[in-house]
């Protein structure tokens, strides 16, 4: 019986060894893949791809992912929300720093005092 087993793999694997070592047909070589990759660098279509990734992609033979469109419009300004809490933590940050040095905090830490001046600067229109 073994000797059954033994020629019914060995008759398995030579029939499926050439399909699970050879590469697609499609597949590049390493070097191809870089020769692409600059090609595309030089030209701007990498489209935010690594270059792992690309070679990934590139030595698996899948189609590479076409880039997307470039942007009709530049995007809009971030409001001035942030801007402006910015302003008022490092106008914040420069009373905490004088009152600190001077003895005025109140018994006050850093996040009592910032929220008090961050109202006190929102009512003042900052």
């Amino acid at each position: 019986m073994k000797p059954a087993v033994l020629i019914a793999s060995g008759i398995l694997l030579a029939a499926f060894a050439p399909a699970l070592l050879s590469a697609p047909a499609q597949a590049k070589t390493m070097k191809e893949c870089a020769a692409q990759w600059q090609e595309m660098k030089a030209s701007g279509q990498t489209a935010g791809m690594t270059y792992r990734g690309f070679s990934k992609q590139c030595m698996s033979g899948e189609a590479a992912a076409a880039p997307p469109p470039p942007p009709a419009e530049p995007a809009a300004k971030p409001s001035g929300g942030r801007a402006a809490m910015v302003a008022r933590l490092r106008a914040c940050a420069a009373d905490w720093k004088t009152a600190k040095a001077e003895g005025h905090t109140a018994g006050q830490k850093w996040p009592q005092f910032w929220s008090a001046c961050n109202k006190r600067k929102k009512a003042e229109g900052m």
